[in-house]
């Protein structure tokens, strides 16, 4: 398994796929915009994970602030099992989201040190190019 539109997302998206019994995985704005996906999906199904793992976010921002009695919560990942896997959504700190999804022999801890690495790394870069703006050289 590969990503599709891989100049951009592989390096995000195929660590990911390498846990044994991921099936898929998707990289999109947190406003539910694609930016990358991975081979196991159509680039309609990788839309409609995105629109869906948008308004779960969104949900779950609501219902953790509802919880502790605040106006708002930031939401540092989100784990759906269901009887065919686990989807975990794990959104960054600029404005996208790293979604994947395993099978039920995934094992979880594994699938989430994973996405929670490829953030942090897809984080470092965007603050490597905003560093590189704000030098006035060219934004990687």
């Amino acid at each position: 398994m590969t990503s599709r539109d891989a100049g951009e997302t592989a390096w995000v998206l195929e660590p990911i796929l390498e846990v044994p019994h991921v099936v898929a995985a998707v990289l999109l704005t947190r406003d539910g915009l694609v930016t990358g996906y991975t081979d196991a999906l159509s680039r309609p199904s990788a839309e409609r994970v995105a629109a869906i793992t948008s308004t779960v976010q969104g949900a779950c921002r609501t219902a953790a602030a509802a919880f502790a009695d605040r106006e708002g919560a930031e939401v540092r990942q989100v784990v759906i099992e269901s009887d065919h896997g686990y989807v975990l959504i794990v959104p960054t700190d600029h404005g996208t989201c790293v979604a994947a999804y395993g099978d039920t022999e995934v094992r979880l801890d594994l699938l989430a040190h994973r996405v929670h690495s490829q953030v942090g790394r897809l984080g470092e870069k965007a603050m490597a190019a905003a560093a590189r703006s704000a030098e006035g050289g060219a934004p990687a």
